[in-house]
């Protein structure tokens, strides 16, 4: 997984290099695109299904050459678009969207989004992200990430210490938990009977 690793880091200083280089050399770093709003038609770029369909946070990419983001209906296939050596290396921007910010019906917010390296990851826990299967659960906030952990379980990782394990394998939880199920907030989960086939991998 070393080998993964260093790829993804030389992406992250593309990512930088890219940004410091439209500046004057001196001045003010300029700020990374905005983020833009999920349309109605988005479709996740693994799954080729629409965005409406599932619940819990999404995460888009912004490419320097490519108008439209790319959009993922989990987070951990953002973490794998990065690091996959076959996909484009224009990235120029990634964002996520805060878990803490979800509303009863699932859905987060316009405003939710956060830059990937800024948000704090709960993986391993009960919960089941948006294609029904676990995730790793951005929050903007280390106080929302540990509440959330004491209430599901999971380990609290930031960006750089993401496995790579986790992002392309299959996690497992132990025999004796069963998954949240998204379309509540972290406050008024339901339990699910099952743990949801089909994770990606």
């Amino acid at each position: 997984m070393m080998t993964i690793r260093i790829r993804l880091a030389g992406v992250l200083l593309a990512m930088g290099t890219l940004l410091a280089g439209c500046g004057d050399g001196g001045g003010e770093q300029p700020a990374p695109p905005p983020q833009a709003v999920i349309p109605q038609d988005a479709v996740g770029h693994y799954c080729g299904m629409y965005l409406f369909e599932h619940k819990g946070p999404k995460g888009q990419i912004l490419l320097r050459d490519r108008e439209t983001p790319v959009w993922f209906t989990t987070i951990r296939e953002v973490f794998a678009y990065i690091q996959l050596p076959e996909e484009p290396k224009t990235i120029v921007a990634a964002y996520v969207q805060d878990m803490a910010r979800m509303q009863p019906d699932g859905t987060l917010p316009d405003d939710s989004w956060m830059s990937i390296r800024d948000a704090w990851y709960v993986i391993h826990s009960r919960y089941a992200g948006g294609m029904g299967t676990l995730d790793a659960l951005p929050f903007s906030t280390q106080e929302a990430a540990q509440a959330f952990q004491e209430r599901e379980g999971g380990k609290i990782v930031r960006f750089d210490d993401m496995p790579d394990n986790y992002i392309f394998g299959l996690p497992e939880l132990p025999a004796s938990d069963r998954p949240t199920t998204a379309g509540a907030p972290p406050s008024e989960f339901e339990r699910a009977d099952a743990l949801p086939a089909g994770a990606p991998e």
